[in-house]
């Protein structure tokens, strides 16, 4: 059974999305713009003797990661404030993380590489870097001179030396791919 997770326009359901994902329960997760933790929330289940970190600008967001997850009795989740356009930013050691998860954050970004670098910098070699982002011609979401091609995605994976794994359904509204160190 999906649950569609409020705030998430009924479309996006993070339990089918993580359903598809090598997610093993004792992992270090990072999930990078994590907003209300759609996908924070979910994952904290599924690596229940592991680690989320839940990074977000937005102090109101990480507050309802951090009491959504007290609700649901999760202890597993650390939510942090952080500018993810900076390099360094989320406190992480280098390749420390099994699965960085980049979910409808780069479209709102001029800085994506930068998130992007993040992102390789706390993945550990072999990890992977998850990224969900909005379909191009779609009637909703963002304007669509801010949607974020895969191609142009792919090409900036590609210059910071990751490598390209799949890509896989997520909704008629979004895409998703997964890269690799």
């Amino acid at each position: 059974m999906c649950i569609i997770m409020p705030g998430t326009g009924g479309f996006l359901q993070p339990e089918e999305v993580l359903r598809q994902l090598n997610i093993k329960r004792n992992m270090q997760v990072a999930d990078l713009g994590c907003g209300a933790g759609y996908f924070t929330i979910p994952l904290a289940k599924i690596v229940s003797e592991g680690k989320v970190y839940a990074f977000d600008v937005i102090e109101q967001a990480l507050e309802s990661v951090r009491s959504r997850a007290k609700l649901q009795g999760l202890f597993n989740i650390e939510a942090k404030r952080c500018n993810l356009e900076i390099i360094g930013s989320s406190g992480l050691a280098d390749n420390s993380i099994d699965l960085v998860l980049l979910a409808n954050i780069l479209f709102q970004s001029p800085k994506k590489i930068d998130i992007i670098k993040e992102a390789k910098r706390i993945l550990k070699k072999g990890g992977e870097i998850v990224i969900i982002d909005w379909q191009p011609n779609q009637p909703m979401g963002p304007p669509k001179d801010l949607i974020v091609s895969q191609d142009s995605i792919k090409k900036m994976t590609q210059d910071e030396r990751l490598t390209f794994k799949k890509e896989f359904p997520v909704d008629a509204y979004h895409w998703g791919m997964i890269f690799t160190k």
